[in-house]
């Protein structure tokens, strides 16, 4: 289905990946892109019902805006969680880096609650892999930290009520104590929600700025 002005959305629900997703691809060649995974929140969880995450994030943004990268957006299964799947979902993202051509250099991870702890820890297992975080509205171990060698994009609401604003606290204390490359928005006044004002034009284009 053709979305936007360049930009192409398709959904895949093959059995030989361990998720269904969704894939925002631009027009023509999609071979050596940087790869953007996004990871949804527990509410989008399902089996394969992919209206259901593709609707935060940066859904919108690619439906308006074209970006030289593909963005896949993985379902994870409805009794699950993103945290009881890092080996699944880091084969998952092999095979889409392999599948999609994807620059080795140039692959990133986001992620919106659920899918924020499924950020810090997934990047806490696998820190070669990526070449920058955005964790949003989410949690990990502190002590852990050191771990993370890619810069970091931080993003929580100081109203949280469903993911306490301390849980990022932590997280970038433990990186600035370790001298890592951390940004950190805590927006003043902004409840759990806070993904409404986070994945934009600037969070894609620092993101896409970073390399291995």
């Amino acid at each position: 289905m053709r979305i936007g002005s360049k930009m192409i959305r398709t959904e895949h629900k093959e059995k030989e990946y361990e998720f269904p997703y969704v894939c925002y691809s631009p027009e023509g060649e999609t071979k050596g892109l940087p790869l953007i995974i996004q990871l949804h929140g527990a509410g989008e969880r399902g089996n394969g019902n992919l209206e259901l995450m593709d609707v935060h994030g940066f859904s919108k943004l690619l439906s308006e805006k074209d970006y030289a990268c593909n963005v896949i957006m993985p379902q994870c299964p409805k009794d699950s969680f993103w945290v009881a799947r890092i080996e699944s979902l880091l084969s998952f993202i092999e095979k889409m880096a392999v599948k999609y051509g994807a620059d080795r250099k140039r692959i990133y991870l986001t992620g919106i609650s659920m899918g924020g702890y499924g950020t810090w820890y997934t990047a806490m297992a696998r820190p070669s892999v990526f070449a920058a975080i955005a964790p949003v509205c989410g949690g990990g171990m502190k002590w852990n930290a050191a771990t993370l060698n890619m810069p970091v994009m931080v993003f929580h609401g100081t109203d949280d009520k469903e993911v306490s604003v301390t849980q990022s606290d932590e997280m970038v204390e433990g990186l600035r104590k370790n001298g890592k490359d951390v940004t950190y928005n805590r927006i003043d006044g902004v409840g759990h929600n806070v993904w409404d004002c986070t994945f934009d034009d600037e969070l894609m284009r620092w993101l896409l700025s970073k390399s291995l």
